[in-house]
């Protein structure tokens, strides 16, 4: 049986990626490369940042899906990203399927249930490369009606040298942050800070530390790893919170946060 690898089609757009002349071009050669090797409802090349908001730098999608899928994303709730967290960690994986990576609790969170559920992602693999001390390239490749195959992850991951060396020529040959200004910055910074100091006025530094973990879809088991603490601790101080907070549940958290995020 023939290989994807094997067909004319698959074997120009190899060509045409290392044709590619200049960044933006690269882009989205990168991204028809990867729509070619596994079929998908939906990929992107993000870029993230510890100091600005994320850039879009080509994606698969149309512009009604383009608003809804990334432009929502944009607004904040990059924040709560699992994805966005570990794409600027030191220790981030080369590539990953996001479903194996999340917080324990992710489907359950609010997150998950306003945003991302919402995207009807039901499979997404990511490809993830360190650009800079403070920037990330990060390819996702989303599908919304299957999940991935074996042999179509065996696809991507045979695939990986191959994009991550195009992910750096991308990121090389930019010619600044694109249209990033000082406006993004501004807001990326107050976005930042209202997440941090979210319940500061009510709150103890160790009470918004278990608020940051469970708006991004942590369970009290999980809390208590990420912090090196006893489970019951956790629970105490989430009693406390909630209390402080005059809420009594996840969702009223998270609506919380988001009308704090708003007023920013």
């Amino acid at each position: 049986m023939q290989s994807i690898f094997d067909s004319p089609a698959w074997q120009t757009e190899v060509a045409n990626l290392v044709g590619a002349s200049d960044s933006k071009a690269l882009a989205r050669q990168l991204v028809s490369f990867l729509c070619s090797t596994v079929s998908n409802n939906g990929t992107a090349l993000l870029a993230f940042h510890t100091d600005a908001p994320p850039e879009v730098l080509d994606h698969s999608l149309a512009p009604s899906r383009a608003r809804h899928y990334l432009d929502r994303y944009l607004a904040g709730p990059y924040l709560l990203d699992p994805l966005y967290q570990m794409a600027l960690r030191s220790d981030k994986p080369a590539m990953c399927r996001f479903r194996d990576t999340h917080p324990d609790r992710f489907h359950s969170s609010e997150y998950y249930r306003q945003y991302v559920e919402r995207t009807h992602l039901v499979d997404e693999m990511d490809f993830l490369l360190g650009v800079s001390p403070n920037s990330a390239l990060v390819i996702v490749c989303g599908r919304t009606e299957k999940r991935f195959t074996r042999v179509e992850l065996n696809r991507l991951r045979l695939i990986e040298p191959v994009v991550r060396s195009a992910m750096q020529r991308v990121w090389d040959g930019r010619d600044g942050r694109g249209a990033l200004d000082d406006r993004d910055h501004d807001m990326h910074q107050r976005l930042t800070e209202c997440f941090e100091n979210f319940g500061e006025d009510a709150l103890t530094q160790r009470e918004r530390e278990i608020t940051q973990l469970l708006l991004r879809g942590h369970s009290s088991k999980s809390i208590a790893r990420e912090l090196g603490i006893a489970p019951g601790t956790v629970m105490v101080h989430k009693r406390n919170l909630f209390a402080k907070l005059g809420i009594t549940s996840q969702y009223e958290l998270f609506s919380s946060f988001i009308d704090t995020l708003s007023g920013t």
